[in-house]
């Protein structure tokens, strides 16, 4: 009796805590789980946060209760409630991981699961620049220099195509056809695996072939790194890279908090004003979603003024 009463303490306390090598393992399982890198890379960031915060607190459980002084945690770092949830939701993740695993209790698990987020109030839309600053950011870096003429051909590709940073970087030369009398990328596969094309305006490739040229690049990913003496080596750029680009690129024109997938943002507006058709925006941008295009956009229902006030069908006055 006395033998089989400690191996269930010692099983219950096992299940009851998660050292630094079963969070590893359950990172592992939650990043296995995912198939779009834009996720992996945000979940792996999110939990990463959460492991080096829960280790440099003078606890051994993993419950509710720490979960619920980690949400006071990022509530004290004043981050916008978007991204408290996207943390609090990996940490849900990791929770039910680890239980498929058996490393940590069922109950333990579920009390962790119903960690509430914490509310928005009104809606974050993200970021925009107007056509000026668009034209000024993508013109910033000095075109005299290769690093320039290849971060010139970055931003113009990021602003004009809307593409994500994965997509950017992955990009190869062998990816550009010929498509009714027009360059564009070919079967990009992009979040989720969802594939489309996606149309490339002339000035966008003569940015391109300026650097290409300068670079000497004539086959594998179209962007690489450019040391000290200005030369191009090796085998492509990383995302950390891009966003060092676009931050870099945005303080030199005075935008201050510019995000690479702002970009984008602007791509879908900027395609919108100019008279775009919605479903076309969606196909350049590749969301399944329409709802996901007109977030982008930024856009709400005029009433005062609406759309179908003048439609040609009305009676003459």
């Amino acid at each position: 009796m006395k033998g089989k009463s400690h191996t269930r303490t010692k099983r219950t306390t096992t299940k009851s805590v998660l050292r630094l090598p079963d969070l590893e393992h359950a990172t592992t399982a939650v990043l296995s789980s995912l198939t779009s890198p834009d996720a992996q890379r945000g979940y792996r960031h999110a939990i990463n946060e959460l492991v080096d915060w829960y280790c440099s607190e003078p606890r051994l459980a993993f419950n509710r209760a720490v979960v619920l002084r980690y949400r006071s945690h990022l509530e004290s770092r004043q981050l916008a409630p978007g991204t408290i949830n996207l943390r609090l939701g990996a940490v849900r993740r990791l929770a039910y991981e680890a239980a498929d695993c058996g490393l940590l209790s069922a109950d333990l698990a579920a009390g962790i699961r119903r960690v509430k987020g914490v509310k928005k109030l009104g809606v974050r839309l993200g970021n925009w620049l107007t056509a000026e600053q668009g034209h000024a950011l993508w013109q910033a870096p000095d075109h005299q220099r290769l690093k320039g003429k290849r971060d010139r051909a970055l931003l113009a590709l990021l602003l004009a195509r809307g593409l994500r940073r994965h997509e950017a970087v992955a990009l190869r030369l062998d990816d550009f056809q010929q498509r009714e009398e027009h360059s564009a990328i070919v079967d990009l596969v992009g979040k989720g695996g969802h594939v489309r094309t996606v149309p490339v305006p002339d000035w966008v490739s003569n940015e391109l072939n300026e650097w290409l040229i300068a670079a000497a690049i004539d086959r594998g990913k179209l962007f690489r790194r450019v040391n000290k003496v200005g030369r191009a080596w090796g085998e492509g750029i990383t995302e950390k890279a891009v966003w060092h680009i676009v931050k870099e690129s945005a303080k030199t024109v005075g935008v201050a908090k510019l995000a690479p997938h702002d970009l984008r943002r602007t791509c879908a507006r900027l395609c919108h004003a100019s008279g775009g058709e919605l479903e076309q925006i969606q196909f350049l941008l590749g969301h399944v979603s329409v709802q996901t295009t007109e977030r982008y956009l930024g856009c709400k229902q005029r009433i005062r003024s609406a759309v179908n006030d003048r439609i040609g069908i009305e009676p003459s006055p």
